[in-house]
């Protein structure tokens, strides 16, 4: 995609025209979007670092935020475990149902 199409798009979406991004580690870092509520991360990322780069983009500014990841291998496990040591959390699995009213604005 060329980079003027991309910034059009990241623009649409800072502004709330859109709701979903698709993006790469390239949006993980160094941006301060308002109404982000739900990041899901398609591949788990490879250090505990990008995985808070990742899913601090989520509940800013006050705002409540989701984060999903699809762990998917053993080295997958390892980098969750790594994060849940690092940063003294507890990351459970994603329950069937989820009330995303709780996360998305009325």
């Amino acid at each position: 995609m060329p980079q003027e199409e991309r910034l059009k798009r990241y623009k649409g979406f800072k502004e709330g025209k859109q709701r979903i991004l698709v993006a790469t580690d390239l949006v993980g870092r160094g941006i301060d979007i308002e109404r982000v509520n739900i990041v899901i991360n398609y591949d788990m990322p490879d250090s505990a670092d990008t995985y808070l780069h990742r899913v601090g983009r989520a509940g800013r500014f006050g705002t409540k935020g989701l984060a999903i990841t699809f762990v998917s291998s053993a080295g997958d496990s390892e980098v969750l475990n790594q994060v849940q040591s690092r940063f003294e959390v507890d990351i459970k699995e994603l329950p069937e149902q989820i009330d995303t009213s709780t996360y998305m604005p009325n």
